[in-house]
C-alpha cells in the first residue's frame, strides 16, 4: 500500500511518477513479498487513492482484475480541484475522469462515497456515467468511514479475484 503523500494523487506529474511507480515498481515489489500471482492483481484507494486507481486503470487497461475508488477524489471541474492536487488546469485536463469517459471493459469497478462526502456528487456522477451503481453509505469523507465498510470492500475484492482469469 503505497503512500503518496498530499501532492502525489497518484498521477505522473512534476514531482513524481507516481502511476507508473505503482504499476511497474510498488506492484511487482508486492508480488515478489507475498509470492502471488502478478497477472491477477485489484487496484484500489481512499479518497486521492480511489481517484488513483481510477485513473491508473483507465491508464493500463485490461492490466486489472478489480478496481475499488473509495470515497474516490474526483474533482468536477479544474476550478474546484484543491491546491496540490494537479500541476495546472492542463494537468487536470489530461487526468479528468468525469470528461475523459474512461472504458474498463470487463474489469469490475466498485465506487463508494458518503452521504455526507464533498466528493459524492462527482462520484455518483462518474459511476452512473459508466453505468455502475454507486455505493453510497451514511458517513463523511474519512477513515472511520472506510474502516466500516471494510468488509465490503474485502468482498468485492475478494470476488472479483476468484472469478478472474489471466
Amino acid at each position: 500500500m503505497p503512500e503518496g503523500g498530499g501532492g502525489s494523487f497518484f498521477h505522473d506529474r512534476r514531482t513524481g511518477r507516481w502511476a507508473s511507480d505503482v504499476v511497474h515498481e510498488v506492484i511487482p515489489a508486492a508480488v515478489r513479498r507475498f509470492g502471488v500471482d502478478g497477472s491477477r492483481v485489484a487496484i484500489g484507494g481512499t479518497s486521492m487513492g480511489g481517484f488513483g486507481a481510477l485513473d491508473i486503470a483507465r491508464l493500463w487497461p485490461g492490466r486489472f482484475c478489480a478496481v475499488g475508488a473509495h470515497s474516490p477524489a474526483i474533482f468536477e471541474s479544474a476550478r474546484s480541484r484543491m491546491a496540490g492536487s494537479f500541476d495546472s488546469a492542463r494537468d487536470f485536463a489530461r487526468h479528468d475522469l468525469l470528461s475523459l469517459h474512461p472504458s474498463y471493459g470487463r474489469t469490475p469497478v466498485w465506487v463508494d462515497v458518503g452521504t455526507h462526502d464533498r466528493f459524492r456528487a462527482a462520484d455518483v456522477r462518474f459511476a452512473r456515467e459508466l453505468g455502475l451503481p454507486a455505493h453510497v453509505w451514511p458517513g463523511t469523507h474519512g477513515s472511520h468511514y472506510w474502516k466500516s465498510h471494510m468488509g465490503q470492500y474485502l468482498r468485492f475484492y475478494a470476488d472479483a479475484l476468484a472469478r478472474c482469469r489471466r
